[in-house]
């Protein structure tokens, strides 16, 4: 299964068909992968601990699954970045294999053992999004793609805990119920790989608008992280507390909803990610409209400032008493997403259009994902080993603070350097060499 090269005599299929299919296709496989992902998150194991220790057993398996996926996008920023299009379906279908596979040696191994099939489970999962990303990175269409390929796990997360919750609701066990749910989403899932490897390569126009995408050898991907490094640390560092953040929220939920009283409302969970995918859908959605990349640009920090404002002001509302804790929840993850999917959908996109650098746009996302989950680790062992008397609601809602607060200084910095110092060194370049 290879993707067949474009044929220049055959009849172009029309652009909005094109995009139409890939956007589709794309928000099937990732949504169905998160079917064999993030099941697991709607069960307790409420009593449960890992090896005896003061770490309780779920925060064990978010861990061993978190190192898993941060370990394969580490893996990523080379493999993934390399990989030649034509090896993308193969790959992309092996990985929700192996991942299904895992889910079942979960269900089947006893104690401690269960963290090291969750570990395995995340690897091959990890390397999803990019596989994904590079069918629909460098194209005029690729804000708006990219922006229903993030409304599929906004979206995703709430649907799939409801569903394994509705499993365990019918007699299936905390431990079966993550397998039983990732079988019911791995036959869609390669029937949507299949019908996006068959969407076209960029088109000239593409290519002429967001410059031909291929793949980085070791020597461009250190020098993109070099060129540009006022401008990236600070994304990177900010991108690191808010997956922390974004993380702990989405594999916490289901604790942080049953302590603010929603805990037995039914469909809970998608009624508390639905608002988010459709507001962030629509927002980031909308950035194709801006052709202009400086301006692009701008539109995407202030996008994420907006989310940061979002988060701080809801957290404090909630606090004194002003929001209930539906509203906060609904408002952490608008906020926190309309920050975070621009990271994965347009932000380093845009970047790489505006500097006209080679390569992909899929290196500098899985260099901010390897560092991101990194993060979310040391987060979800400060909770147990140095937090451990603060109940989830308040843990949260502290560092949801420190994230919007850190999030408005990382990003002032990293918006003067792209949208203000580095236009201008690039204007005195152009007229030195006139």
């Amino acid at each position: 299964m290879t993707s067949r090269p474009a044929d220049p005599t055959a009849p172009a299929e029309p652009p909005a068909r094109a995009a139409l299919v890939a956007a589709g296709a794309a928000f099937a496989v990732y949504f169905c992968a998160y079917g064999l992902r993030k099941p697991y998150t709607a069960a307790t194991f409420q009593g449960l601990t890992f090896l005896g220790s003061s770490v309780g057993l779920k925060t064990a398996l978010v861990i061993g699954q978190v190192l898993g996926y941060a370990l394969a996008k580490f893996v990523g920023i080379k493999f993934v970045s390399e990989l030649d299009r034509r090896r993308l379906l193969p790959t992309l279908i092996i990985a929700a294999l192996v991942a299904e596979a895992a889910l079942v040696g979960f269900a089947v191994t006893p104690g401690a053992g269960k963290v090291a099939w969750m570990f395995l489970n995340g690897m091959p999962l990890g390397l999803v999004w990019g596989l994904i990303v590079r069918r629909l990175e460098g194209r005029t269409t690729s804000d708006l793609l990219m922006a229903v390929l993030c409304c599929s796990f906004v979206l995703a997360g709430g649907v799939v805990r409801d569903a394994g919750a509705w499993w365990m609701s019918r007699g299936v066990s905390e431990f079966w119920m993550p397998a039983v749910t990732g079988a019911c989403f791995l036959l869609p899932l390669i029937a949507a790989a299949v019908t996006l490897d068959r969407v076209p390569p960029p088109n000239a126009q593409d290519v002429a608008e967001r410059t031909l995408r291929r793949a980085m050898n070791g020597a461009e991907r250190r020098r993109f992280l070099r060129v540009y490094a006022v401008g990236l640390v600070p994304l990177l560092a900010f991108y690191a507390v808010l997956t922390a953040m974004r993380d702990y929220r989405d594999y916490y939920s289901a604790e942080i909803l049953q302590k603010l009283g929603y805990g037995e409302t039914p469909g809970i969970f998608t009624w508390v990610e639905g608002p988010t995918a459709i507001t962030v859908t629509l927002v980031v959605g909308g950035l194709i409209v801006l052709h202009n990349h400086q301006r692009g640009l701008l539109a995407i920090f202030l996008c994420m400032s907006a989310g940061m404002v979002v988060i701080g002001a809801a957290t404090l509302l909630h606090a004194a008493g002003a929001v209930s804790g539906l509203a906060w929840m609904i408002a952490t993850g608008v906020g926190g997403y309309l920050a975070y999917v621009p990271y994965n959908a347009v932000l380093f996109e845009r970047i790489v259009a505006a500097t006209r650098s080679p390569g992909t746009a899929v290196f500098a996302i899985y260099v901010a994902d390897s560092l991101g989950y990194a993060c979310s680790i040391a987060l979800q062992l400060h909770k147990d080993f140095a937090a451990g008397e603060a109940d989830r609601v308040t843990y949260f809602a502290e560092f949801a603070l420190v994230t919007a607060v850190v999030g408005l200084a990382c990003l002032a910095i990293s918006g003067w350097y792209f949208l203000i110092r580095l236009p201008r060194t690039e204007t005195v370049q152009q007229g030195t060499a006139a």
